[in-house]
């Protein structure tokens, strides 16, 4: 999964400050995180893709799993109290508890408990 941030040493403490992501390989606006996630540098991607970012696009999110989500939240409102929510913690009708939010570029993001 490759997500395109504007300032990469700010995703990369952001993605390691609520998910313990750590750098495998750094390289000229590219960085990959543990568990698979590629931060790569805007101003790259539009020399690659010719066209303008569109932040908080909803077209897709990244999917996180939380056992214990209320402490998440509680570490998400301290560590970065002026994130977008898309929703705050709420709980499914079939009783799994998620929160979504934009991260630092506006890429969505979703924690839940895990599905049983």
């Amino acid at each position: 999964i490759l997500i395109v941030v504007k300032d990469i040493e700010k995703s990369k403490q952001f993605y390691h400050d609520l998910f313990g992501l750590n750098v495998v390989l750094d390289n000229e606006g590219n960085m990959i995180l543990t568990e698979g996630l590629v931060l790569q540098d805007a101003n790259v991607w539009k020399q690659f893709l010719g066209k303008e970012i569109i932040p908080e696009n909803n077209s897709c999110e990244l999917y996180f799993e939380e056992d214990d989500i209320e402490a998440f939240a509680c570490k998400l409102e301290m560590l970065y109290p002026e994130i977008r929510y898309v929703n705050r913690l709420m709980t499914h009708s079939w009783g799994q508890k998620v929160v979504r939010f934009y991260d630092l570029d506006g890429n969505l993001i979703e924690v839940g408990t895990p599905v049983i």
